[in-house]
């Protein structure tokens, strides 16, 4: 403490803590008096609330006031716990250390080798259920091996003896009266000699002595170890023999075997029937006459607390026997001296308390004797049976009993509660630990019956006692875990629902008969059948009832029923109808097109003689020529048939109040049709002698290019739904349903299609086989490829309790899986569903041309308006000028009509020069140039909109495995720990190549091919006696290795060296050996007996910093080598980070991986934001994220877990090596696998952006041109427009436009040595704090803290450090970082899905 502010804080601190009563710091003296109260907080816990605000503080010797407990002899129990999920020594001392530090608990020790616990507490401050509850919140499954507390203790016992031990000696003194009075009262004391084996000292004594002499009506107990025997003096009323012989069999460590004289059995019974009958002692009857039940009917009660107070303040009335309060049931039954206190004066104690109360029975003896009936064989008068019950509540017989004579009585009880459900939306879950953490922990809470968690959706299905808890109380527990949780309001669940087809019918009374037999079976909510289509629709509840009991029911009656097949391919997603329109829509233009663009070029060869008509003009009827028929035929299909969808776009675009493409080129064909076919008609009807020039010729090739461009655009979109159609080919067809036995024997196998399987069902799943459903292992132990969700190669150890995945493959153990979450409730499905919903939620980029056309189409029609008014205006001014630009063909002609007639055609003009043709190809033609020049580099870009979209990416996200890194386990080290001279590394390699040979873990493929290389040889030695052991190695005997040494050159001199002969290594008499081989972790060492000496673990820990698993190798009981294995990272991926960070663009790694992998391949690859831990759903919420922060994201991945956040991104970048998923799902694909060429799609995308605006500004100068021209601005200068030449114009411009695209085929992709001359001497490895890691959705940083000052000079305990990060770090694990081995690469040694 440096001054008083430090005082103050701490002051502040501590005394805000629950169970201090008053603190005073001394800034001088360095200390701090503390008043407590020690039942609620200990010392230790105050120094560490010290410790934690980075103070030093330590309990000063022999300066802690003696509390009264200290004086009573310390009472301690001891209980074996049996711990599941122990890997390695730091989960032992993680353990110990935990448990140690709790308030009550005297000693622990951790065996790995057993897999158990053994703690001795003190029962008065911690009971075995919440050792168990800390040791499963550690992330380890604990199981309490034996009970502690003697069975025969009941609540109120417990609450005597809390009040005991934790009030003062005043209370003690109180009992001590208790007892005596008891003993006034004067039940008899009978002694009994118990004959104990097991026993083997001095503290198996006192064990039993000190535990059995609390027992109530226990007065003696003396313990004989050389006789073995155990005297007891005891009131028969209170206990009996037999309950004697179970409370000592129930101490620890549970092998003490008690047997009854012969006849003792008989006596306690004896005993308990001369209660009964026999007219025993006068003054016990007396007692047991005196004495009354009554029932109490509280409501108000919540827990388990207001049940202890109930009973500790009652209890300790005068004249109050025994009290039972039952916490479900609503009632208290008391047992009561009617002389001392009567039921009212109950009823108003516990009414004072703050609860509702009645009672439940107005006449206590008749109630009595009414409780007899339910309780007792024996029914004899009334008071006798009072001392059956309190035998039953002594004597250890369950207090369920008890309260089932009750519910008879009590009206409130025997309504029974029917249990409702209910679904909350859960946040911050991460991996298969958060899901069994919720669970476990919901599932110990009073009142929940049934909880289910599913991982990728987010959601939790949860059924509880409505009278104990509300879903706002449970969504309240799963925060305090740590998880963001709501309760979905309106959800009402999955409800099954199927659709049956049904054979078999003939009339409507089948109908009525399946309809009503449906409807009268328990979990079936709707059914309705039609006898015309012969199908079925019902719903139902699928935790009462299945499709596969539905279809049982209805072939029971005598039909048969099947599953109707929903067809796969009818997907919304696929696009065929808008392939087949744009299909339809391009040929009809092209066939009608192509005539309409030879007669143009045949319009356009200037003939000899200026005035000499072309053949086509000649007329045949006055007014219309051959050529305007042709136009008009072939135009009048084209705008109609081939124009069709353009007419329905721009109508749902006009609706929409927009102005597209699809708008202009309507529009602009429209009028050039209608006003072409509308001056011919009048040409027709004025018989003129020549034919009018028409615009005919535009609608048809416009069409033709346009219809192409969105053509190829839907086809490459229909892609994406490939993707879901393959995702769905990963789901199993069929899944072996069994039935099982008592014992767990399987009784019978069935195969059911999938859509049958319904929850609750136990499935077997072979070796090789697909998990059909997402379930949890029930029987046997397997190895399970995950990389479905977690894109990671590596198998995941699965043993009974583990969670599996539907479409995981399983390895090599056949295991019996129970079902949890079926048909769209699989983790499969709901990747489907991502996918989906990405592809439909992505916004599409509205097209350049679109853009432009938005404000184009207002622009035209405004000029085109004036053109006319203008025309108008000024003809009606000065019909000279429009005489002299407008030969009129007939002199009849009224002035007027003259004018409007002109005014129509210059403005129609207008509209037809600015005819959208240039702008429509600017587009699609730069477009497929483009898309042709990618794919010749290795990048296959899937239509127009990648390519454009491509040049804004603001922040680009890889994924890890498969994508920065090759996605397949590599050797980086061999390190040799022995002498070259006794084992050479080359015959370290033979043994061990040959051993892993064997097995079909990655990391053992990774180790054999290394081998195989290194020893320049494909044949390996013998292995028998193989091993393998999921999570920690192998074991083997390998021999014949000799021959592979002998082929290599290189040995043939260090044989000969070592021997010490100098002959060919062929010739040397080599006897073959066997050598006895071990390969594993460091638990698989130490479980046979190797020690690892700290070098070697500090080399092993290195390694694991980097993210590389490391494995030891013992040869003949002695460790000689490590290998270190790691998934290596691409040669080019730091460059390509590099480029795209130098182009301005963000990079971000997020993977499913562990954060310690995570960041040691950041560090290696220069990317400074990492994401691990994170589900495909939480790929996919990152993405968004960003998106709504308006950048652009694209997303490069490889695996299945990926492809949701491909389609979610804006640009979705496929390795071309990875799942096909993932390709379908992208919008670009890497052919050569390389990530460089995500630079170069991004390169190749400006260019071609800048080609498309290029084209847009030569269509738009050649309209900023023409327009004015045409609208005979012009006229007075001489400039005037015919109709043909606005043609040529028009083609003119479509031409350069092609032209322009055309020279986007010279792009040459920038080459590797130009990027790395780029990249000179600015590349740097980053270093480890300068990686900010995230965990799944968490956006809070999980760097290693900086050292401050502060830091350096103290030293900071592993309390304080483990406070300064997040509180929801607890939830993965206590000791996340403690040890390199769990959170290690490939081979998790902790259950691995732990960390998925």
């Amino acid at each position: 403490m440096t001054g008083k502010s430090c005082v103050k804080s701490i002051e502040g601190r501590i005394s805000s803590l629950k169970g201090i009563v008053s603190i005073k710091v001394s800034l001088e003296q360095g200390n701090a008096i503390v008043k407590y109260v020690p039942s609620v907080l200990s010392l230790p816990q105050v120094c560490c609330q010290v410790e934690d605000m980075g103070f030093e503080a330590s309990i000063a010797e022999g300066k802690a006031d003696s509390w009264p407990l200290r004086s009573l002899p310390a009472l301690e129990a001891v209980v074996k716990l049996r711990v599941e999920g122990m890997t390695c020594q730091s989960c032992v001392s993680s353990i110990e250390g935990k448990i140690g530090k709790l308030q009550g608990v005297v000693r622990v020790r951790v065996s790995l080798s057993n897999q158990e616990a053994v703690i001795t507490y003190q029962p008065y401050l911690i009971q075995p259920q919440d050792l168990r509850d800390h040791v499963n919140d550690m992330g380890f499954e604990a199981v309490i091996k034996n009970k502690v507390v003697p069975v025969s203790l009941g609540q109120i016992d417990i609450g005597r003896l809390q009040s005991a031990y934790s009030k003062t000696p005043s209370t003690l003194n109180q009992n001590v009266n208790n007892s005596q009075t008891l003993e006034q009262q004067g039940s008899h004391v009978v002694t009994l000699q118990l004959s104990v084996d097991g026993m083997h000292c001095k503290s198996c004594v006192r064990n039993i002595e000190e535990n059995i002499s609390k027992l109530p009506g226990v007065q003696n107990i003396q313990v004989s170890l050389e006789n073995r025997t155990a005297q007891v003096q005891y009131h028969p009323s209170y206990v009996s023999p037999a309950a004697l012989q179970k409370a000592i069999e129930a101490l620890p460590p549970g092998n003490f075997k008690v047997s009854l004289p012969d006849g003792a059995e008989g006596s306690g019974t004896d005993n308990r029937s001369s209660t009964h009958h026999s007219p025993v002692p006068a003054q016990r009857t007396q007692v047991q006459d005196a004495c009354c039940t009554v029932v109490l009917v509280i409501a108000g009660m919540t827990c388990a607390s207001c049940v202890q107070s109930i009973e500790g303040l009652i209890s300790q009335r005068e004249g109050v026997q025994q009290i039972s309060v039952s916490l479900a049931d609503g009632t208290g039954t008391i047992l009561y001296d009617p002389s001392v206190i009567n039921p009212e004066e109950l009823r108003a104690a516990v009414a004072e308390m703050g609860f509702e109360v009645s009672i439940a029975s107005d006449d206590p003896g008749n109630h009595v004797g009414e409780h007899s009936v339910a309780n007792s064989t024996a029914q004899t008068t009334t008071g006798m049976p009072v001392s059956v019950q309190v035998v039953a509540r002594h004597g250890g017989g369950p207090p369920k009993i008890h309260s089932s004579g009750l519910s008879a009585k009590s009206p409130q009880a025997s309504t029974t509660v029917t249990p409702k459900k209910c679904f909350l939306q859960i946040t911050g879950m991460t991996c298969a630990s958060c899901v069994s953490n919720i669970e476990r922990n919901l599932q110990k809470k009073a009142g929940i019956l049934s909880v289910l968690v599913a991982l990728m959706a987010g959601k939790a299905e949860v059924k509880y006692n409505p009278e104990v808890i509300q879903p706002l109380e449970i969504a309240q527990l799963i925060q305090d875990l740590g998880f963001g949780a709501a309760v979905m309001e309106d959800y009402t669940g999955s409800d099954g629902d199927i659709e049956l087809i049904i054979t078999g019918m003939t009339c409507a009374s089948c109908v009525h008969n399946i309809e009503s037999k449906l409807m009268r079976t328990n979990g079936i909510t709707h059914a309705s059948v039609a006898l015309a289509t012969s199908k079925a629709h019902v719903k139902f509840d699928p935790e009462i009832i299945g499709p596969r009991d539905i279809v049982r029911i209805i072939e029971e009656i005598g039909f048969h029923a099947s599953m109707a097949q929903r067809n796969p391919s009818a997907h919304h997603l696929d696009h065929k109808m808008e392939i087949k329109q744009w299909k339809k829509s391009f040929l009809c233009s092209l066939v009608f097109g192509i005539p309409v663009m030879g007669l143009m070029i045949y319009m356009l060869i200037p003939s000899n003689e200026p005035h000499e008509s072309m053949a086509l003009d000649h007329n045949i009827i006055p007014g219309l020529s051959i050529l305007n028929l042709v136009f008009f035929i072939l135009c009048t299909f084209v705008q109609f048939l081939g124009g069709w969808y353009f007419y329905v776009q721009a109508y749902k675009s006009l609706r929409h109040r927009a102005a597209n493409m699809d708008v202009l080129i309507v529009l602009a064909t429209s009028i050039a049709y209608a006003y072409s076919l509308v001056i011919l008609v009048v040409a027709i009807v004025e018989k003129a002698e020549r034919s009018p020039v028409t615009f005919f010729d535009t609608p048809p090739m416009l069409f033709v290019f346009i219809a192409l461009g969105r053509w190829l655009e839907h086809v490459a979109k229909s892609k994406t739904s490939e993707a879901l159609a393959k995702l769905m080919s990963l789901q199993a067809t069929e899944a072996t349903v069994v039935t099982l036995g008592e014992d767990n024997s399987i009784i019978r196998e069935e195969q059911v299609p999938m859509e049958l399987v319904q929850r609750g069902d136990v499935i077997k799943v072979v070796p090789g086989g697909k998990f059909p459903v997402d379930g949890k292992v029930l029987e046997g132990n397997t190895m399970a490829d995950e990389s479905l969700i977690t894109g990671e190669a590596m198998p995941v150890t699965k043993k009974p309790g583990s969670t599996v995945i539907a479409g995981s493959i399983n390895a090599h153990g056949s295991v019996l899986v129970k079902a949890t979450h079926v048909g769209n409730d699989t983790t499969l499905a709901q990747i489907v569903k991502l996918v989906e919903e990405a592809q439909m939620s992505k916004a599409p980029i509205q097209q350049l041309a679109d853009q432009f056309s938005g404000y184009f189409v207002p622009f035209i029609i405004i000029i085109s308006t004036l053109t006319l008014v203008v025309w108008i205006i000024i003809g009606f001014i000065d019909f000279g000028v429009v005489q002299k630009y407008f030969p009129i063909p007939n002199k009849h002609i009224a002035q007027a009509e003259v004018i409007i007639r002109f005014a129509f055609q210059t403005s129609i003009t207008v509209l037809c020069i600015a005819c959208p043709c240039s702008l429509g190809l600017a587009t699609p033609t730069a477009v497929m140039v483009g898309t042709g020049v990618a794919a010749r580099n290795g990048i296959l870009i899937k239509g127009g909109k990648p390519l454009e979209m491509a040049h804004k990416i603001k922040t680009v996200m890889f994924d890890k495995t498969g994508t920065i890194t090759h996605g397949v386990p590599k050797v980086m080290r061999v390190l040799l720990l022995v002498d070259v001279a006794t084992l050479p590394l080359r015959k370290v390699l033979a043994v061990v190549g040959t051993a892993e040979a064997s097995s079909e873990h990655p990391l053992g493929v990774a180790v054999t091919k290394y081998c195989k290389e290194e020893l320049g040889t494909e044949a390996l030695g013998y292995c028998m006696d193989f091993q393998a052991v999921p999570g920690c190695g192998i074991g083997c005997k390998v021999s014949s290795v000799e021959g592979i040494l002998a082929h290599s050159e290189h040995l043939s001199e260090r044989a000969t060296h070592l021997n010490g002969v100098g002959s060919v290594p062929m010739e040397i008499d080599i006897t073959p050996q066997t050598f006895s081989v071990l390969i594993g972790n460091r638990e698989w060492m130490r479980r046979n007996g190797l020690a690892i000496s700290s070098e070697v673990s500090d080399a092993m820990t290195d390694h694991e910093m980097k993210g590389h698993t490391a494995i030891l190798v013992a040869i003949d009981g002695v460790l000689c080598g490590m290998i270190a294995i790691a998934d290596a990272v691409k040669q080019e991926a730091a460059l390509a980070v590099h480029t795209l960070k130098s182009m301005g663009v963000d990079v971000a790694l997020i993977t499913g991986d562990n954060r310690k992998t995570a960041r040691a391949i950041a560090t290696q690859v220069g990317i400074n934001k990492v994401f691990a831990e994170v589900l495909p759903s939480h790929k996919v919420a990152k993405v968004q994220e960003l998106q709504k922060e308006g950048k652009k994201v694209a997303m490069v991945g490889d695996g299945i877990n990926d492809s949701p956040a491909l389609a979610q991104a804006d640009v979705g970048i496929a390795i071309g090596t990875g799942t096909d998923v993932a390709i379908e799902a992208a919008d670009v694909v890497l052919i050569r696998n390389d990530l460089l060429d995500v630079v170069a799609a991004i390169h190749l995308s400006k260019r071609t952006v800048w080609r498309i605006r290029l084209n847009l500004v030569l269509a738009l100068i050649y309209n900023l041109v023409g327009i004015p021209i045409a609208a005979g601005v012009f006229m007075p200068f001489g400039i005037v427009l015919q109709p043909w030449m606005g043609s040529a114009a028009m083609a003119a411009s479509s031409v350069s436009v092609v032209l322009s695209s055309l020279q986007l085929k010279c792009y040459k992709k920038p080459d590797l040595e130009r990027y790395e001359a780029q990249a000179q001497g600015r590349m740097k490895p980053l270093t480890a704090s300068q990686v900010s890691v995230h965990i799944g959705m968490d956006d809070r940083r999980r760097d290693s803290p900086r050292a401050t000052p502060w830091d350096q000079v103290s030293y900071i305990s592993q309390v304080s450090l483990s406070s300064l990060k997040s509180d929801k770090l607890s939830r993965h694990s206590t000791s996340a970082d403690d040890s390199g081995d769990k959170w290690s690469l490939l081979l998790n040694d902790r259950d691995e899905e732990q960390f998925i």
